[in-house]
């Protein structure tokens, strides 16, 4: 015990290096910055790069062999911007940052979902800067709770989820997600899912992801069914000037069917409507994640 907290600690210290250096640099110089380091992090980890050629290669047969290999260092670039802006996630505080830095879409798809008084399901996927939402859902007026995954260094793990409760959001522990789902949709609160990961075979519906089959969490599809709960698709995309292109769908509410079928069948169309997103623009998924594990 005593040795995984020393660990710990060390890794938090060379932790807050880092966001020291985040929090040192201005917006403008910071995000480039983060764009250098993520093409360059492509080379030092291989076997992601790895990954994430074969994953675009399988999604977009029709690219040519130049095209998979820019959009695998744009994803690296990407990735490398998203994790020094989630260092200074709570930079975003006014009204101001939310009119320099945002352009949102489909707003009045989300109000009407809010209007129902059943609590929403924010749906979205590792695309953009997926954490912007932690700020802009609260910011413009939506009580939101946002599930996670708790990371193994529980300092580290601390402070993400102060940057992502900064604008007023919560914070639910995936691993107790049902119940505490459930609960903030009672609030009447807005609960938004990363619906694009592999889960375990066990806890999933196998569903097509890119011509693939992809084991997919069907908490969404169940609980919307049994409480007619409004899903609200939600996307991200950060431009080149470094603001946040912010689509937001209109809600989809399933009928009470009973069945495994059906339950499979509404995932499917959750999923379909990430990969309708991610087509927009490649270049800005998560595509280092081995979504297809364990079904070829």
């Amino acid at each position: 015990m005593a040795e995984r907290t020393a660990k710990n600690l060390f890794e938090y210290a060379l932790f807050l290096v880092l966001v020291f250096a985040a929090r040192l640099l201005p917006r403008r110089a910071s995000l480039p910055l983060g764009g250098q380091i993520g093409w360059v992090c492509q080379f030092l980890v291989p076997k992601k790069r790895k990954i994430a050629y074969e994953n675009i290669h399988r999604a977009f047969p029709e690219m040519s062999a130049s095209e998979v290999k820019k959009t695998v260092s744009a994803t690296f670039r990407n990735l490398g911007i998203s994790s020094m802006e989630m260092l200074t996630l709570d930079r975003f505080k006014t009204d101001r940052d939310l009119q320099e830095y945002f352009h949102v879409t489909g707003l009045e798809h989300l109000r009407e979902a809010y209007e129902l008084n059943r609590g929403v399901f924010l749906l979205t996927g590792h695309l953009g800067f997926w954490e912007v939402g932690t700020f802009l859902v609260p910011k413009v007026g939506f009580p939101a709770d946002f599930v996670t995954k708790k990371m193994k260094n529980p300092y580290v793990d601390k402070y993400f989820r102060r940057m992502r409760e900064a604008a007023g959001g919560r914070c639910l522990d995936s691993k107790k997600g049902a119940r505490r789902i459930i609960r903030s949709l009672g609030e009447k609160r807005g609960v938004a899912i990363l619906l694009d990961q592999h889960i375990s075979r066990r806890e999933a519906v196998v569903v097509d992801f890119f011509g693939r089959k992809a084991c997919t969490t069907p908490i969404i599809a169940q609980i919307a069914m049994k409480h007619q709960i409004p899903v609200v698709p939600i996307f991200s995309y950060r431009t080149k000037d470094y603001r946040h292109n912010v689509v937001i769908e209109p809600m989809m509410i399933f009928p009470d069917e009973p069945g495994e079928e059906a339950v499979v069948r509404n995932t499917a169309l959750l999923t379909a409507r990430i990969e309708e997103a991610v087509r927009r623009d490649p270049t800005q998924w998560f595509w280092v994640h081995r979504r297809w594990r364990d079904l070829g």
